[in-house]
Protein backbone atom coordinates (compact mmCIF):
# COMPACT_ATOMS: atom_id res chain seq x y z
CA UNK A 1 0.00 0.00 0.00
CA UNK A 2 0.84 4.06 -0.57
CA UNK A 3 0.95 6.42 0.90
CA UNK A 4 -0.55 9.74 0.04
CA UNK A 5 -0.15 13.32 0.99
CA UNK A 6 -3.27 15.65 0.03
CA UNK A 7 -3.74 19.47 0.89
CA UNK A 8 -6.52 20.41 1.31
CA UNK A 9 -7.83 23.59 2.35
CA UNK A 10 -9.10 23.39 6.10
CA UNK A 11 -12.82 24.18 5.46
CA UNK A 12 -13.05 21.07 3.39
CA UNK A 13 -11.10 18.84 5.48
CA UNK A 14 -13.49 20.04 8.44
CA UNK A 15 -16.02 19.16 5.78
CA UNK A 16 -14.78 15.53 4.89
CA UNK A 17 -14.07 14.43 8.68
CA UNK A 18 -17.98 15.63 9.52
CA UNK A 19 -18.59 13.40 6.18
CA UNK A 20 -16.61 10.46 7.08
CA UNK A 21 -17.94 10.61 10.80
CA UNK A 22 -21.66 10.69 9.46
CA UNK A 23 -20.84 7.23 7.41
CA UNK A 24 -19.08 5.61 10.28
CA UNK A 25 -15.93 5.87 8.57
CA UNK A 26 -12.18 7.52 8.23
CA UNK A 27 -11.22 10.38 6.08
CA UNK A 28 -8.80 7.84 4.69
CA UNK A 29 -11.89 5.24 4.04
CA UNK A 30 -13.86 7.64 2.46
CA UNK A 31 -11.13 8.76 0.64
CA UNK A 32 -10.19 5.45 -1.10
CA UNK A 33 -13.90 4.95 -2.49
CA UNK A 34 -13.98 7.84 -3.98
CA UNK A 35 -10.79 7.35 -5.73
CA UNK A 36 -12.55 3.58 -6.63
CA UNK A 37 -15.71 5.49 -7.78
CA UNK A 38 -13.50 7.84 -9.91
CA UNK A 39 -11.35 5.02 -11.67
CA UNK A 40 -14.37 3.25 -12.28
CA UNK A 41 -15.86 6.09 -13.78
CA UNK A 42 -12.75 6.63 -15.88
CA UNK A 43 -12.96 3.08 -16.91
CA UNK A 44 -16.82 3.07 -18.05
CA UNK A 45 -15.97 6.61 -19.96
CA UNK A 46 -12.62 4.43 -22.13
CA UNK A 47 -14.94 1.22 -22.50
CA UNK A 48 -17.58 3.37 -23.82
CA UNK A 49 -15.25 5.72 -26.23
CA UNK A 50 -13.51 2.24 -27.62
CA UNK A 51 -17.63 0.79 -28.06
CA UNK A 52 -18.27 4.52 -30.34
CA UNK A 53 -14.97 4.20 -32.23
CA UNK A 54 -15.97 0.65 -33.42
CA UNK A 55 -19.46 1.87 -34.20
CA UNK A 56 -18.31 4.70 -36.26
CA UNK A 57 -19.50 5.09 -39.27
CA UNK A 58 -22.17 2.45 -39.24
CA UNK A 59 -25.35 4.53 -38.41
CA UNK A 60 -27.21 2.36 -40.78
CA UNK A 61 -26.70 -0.20 -39.03
CA UNK A 62 -27.12 0.57 -35.46
CA UNK A 63 -30.70 2.05 -36.40
CA UNK A 64 -31.47 -1.13 -38.42
CA UNK A 65 -30.59 -3.16 -34.98
CA UNK A 66 -32.73 -0.54 -32.96
CA UNK A 67 -35.55 -0.48 -35.55
CA UNK A 68 -35.52 -4.97 -34.90
CA UNK A 69 -35.61 -4.34 -31.41
CA UNK A 70 -38.57 -1.98 -30.60
CA UNK A 71 -40.48 -4.64 -32.93
CA UNK A 72 -39.57 -7.71 -30.01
Amino acid sequence: MSALTLRLPADKHARLKTLARRRGTSVNRLMEEMATLMIAESDAETRFLARAARGRGKTARGLALLAKAAKA
